[in-house]
């Protein structure tokens, strides 16, 4: 068959982003607001140690900005040429985790999730929040050198697209970013291992609290659930690469 392997289609279409990336960073001036969303993603990195992406400037054409459609089925944009993305990268830092991330408003909104997102509506995933990235990290793979902040391997298990689904009819006149604000979204993911609608709830903490926040990504109970849970994330693979965490660890420098 043509077209390569789906290896190097990945590693081709990663390279295509990185391109699109960086004529982009070269040709619009960061956008205050985004410069703003960044400073403690890159107050924490060292970019002459780690090769994490300092980010470019937002990308307002790609947003769940507006409210959600009255049905999963209704067209969700019509005025965007690309639906929001989102990615899940295991992160095997101090700590073992998945980094669950959606793109709102130019940046990755970001969740770690000690054990990972399930398939099974009836598991209920702690999901802390995390500072915002740029939206180049969903194609981020490799080792975090130890002394940086997050030392450790990251793969991209999983990477896709959404969109908002509809709310209370109390809050369906939110936008998506807003009803974020307010603790509670649901949305429908395609991607190439999760599938379905998902909610992310926060149950502690919040604005002027004083608590941290806590949150629970939750599947929804439609044609999409399973009961699979979360894979193994040492034998899980990248849906980039196809490589292991010890793979990526052993074959690159960190």
């Amino acid at each position: 068959m043509g077209g390569g392997t789906k290896e190097s289609r990945n590693a081709k279409r990663v390279g295509h982003r990185k391109r699109a990336a960086a004529t982009g960073a070269a040709t619009a001036p960061k956008a205050p607001e985004d410069t703003d969303r960044l400073t403690t993603y890159r107050g924490k990195r060292h970019f002459d140690r780690t090769r994490e992406p300092a980010g470019g400037p937002a990308q307002p054409g790609r947003t769940a900005g507006g409210p959600a459609p009255d049905s999963p089925e209704e067209p969700h944009d019509t005025t965007t040429p690309q639906e929001p993305h989102f990615v899940v990268q295991i992160h095997d830092a101090s700590t073992l985790h998945f980094d669950f991330r959606l793109e709102v408003d130019g940046v990755l909104k970001s969740w770690s999730v000690p054990k990972g997102p399930s398939t099974d509506p009836h598991d209920k995933r702690l999901a802390m929040p995390t500072e915002d990235h740029p939206l180049e990290y969903r194609d981020f793979e490799g080792v975090i050198p130890q002394g940086e902040y997050g030392a450790g391997t990251v793969i991209v298990w999983d990477e896709g697209s959404y969109h908002p689904l509809p709310g209370k009819r109390k809050a369906r006149h939110r936008s998506f970013a807003e009803s974020l604000e307010h603790g509670h979204i649901t949305f429908w993911l395609d991607g190439s291992k999760l599938h379905g609608g998902y909610a992310l709830t926060r149950f502690r903490g919040g604005p002027d609290s004083g608590e941290r926040e806590s949150w629970l990504l939750v599947k929804e109970n439609d044609d999409r659930a399973g009961h699979r849970g979360t894979p193994d994330a040492h034998r899980a693979r990248s849906v980039l690469s196809g490589r292991t965490l010890r793979q990526v660890a052993a074959e690159e420098p960190g």
